[in-house]
């Protein structure tokens, strides 16, 4: 099933970046564009999710520097359209897999695309490693491993559920039971013609 592969690929991105732990190292796509667009995309997408992750823990440190928390604003900020660039492209290739699909008189469209289910699909696995350190993290309380052990069991399950539903998405798209329709996010505040604070300084 996709969403198999897609776990894992989540799994090994989310360990690699890990190795080093850190904002800033380089990153490197073990999948090749050309023989592997789809791990392509999928490996990306984890990476610009793990970065931000912990850009998001970062920002949130109480005696951060204002000038480079600005700094890092405007990080997050690129990274966000990273992520949403990301989505299209993924949906780009789910649209491309499904052209020819026949698609049924009675098909229905669903409240959101197979690739924005992929985007919380990874987000989820970013959850699940870190609560897991947090449920086995040796300096922590009884009391503070237990209550997150539960939280893990939670977002484990629902890793199972969400992983169901967007492969049974993918099935009702292939099967001509539901069908596609992507649209922009056409997302305004990096937009220079469509931001008045960026329009005002040109």
């Amino acid at each position: 099933m996709f969403t198999s592969k897609a776990n894992k690929i989540f799994q090994d991105v989310i360990e690699k970046y890990h190795i080093i732990n850190t904002v800033d190292q380089p990153f490197t796509n073990v999948y090749d564009e050309n023989t592997h667009l789809l791990e392509h995309l999928l490996y990306r997408k984890c990476w610009i999710d793990t970065v931000q992750w912990h850009y998001e823990d970062i920002i949130r440190d109480p005696q951060i520097d204002p000038v480079a928390a600005l700094t890092l604003k405007r990080q997050i900020d690129a990274s966000n359209q990273d992520r949403t660039d990301m989505v299209e492209y993924i949906d780009s290739y789910f649209l491309e897999k499904y052209k020819d699909t026949v698609v049924k008189n009675n098909a229905t469209i669903n409240t959101e695309s197979p690739a924005w289910g992929v985007d919380r699909l990874s987000i989820l696995a970013l959850k699940v490693y870190h609560m897991n350190e947090e449920a086995t993290r040796a300096d922590a309380s009884d009391t503070h491993r237990t209550a997150c052990q539960t939280k893990l069991d939670v977002l484990l399950e629902q890793r199972v559920d969400l992983s169901t539903a967007i492969d049974t998405l993918l099935s009702d798209i292939e099967n001509g039971d539901k069908y596609m329709k992507v649209y922009k996010q056409m997302k305004m505040y990096n937009d220079d013609e469509l931001n008045p604070v960026l329009r005002s300084q040109k």
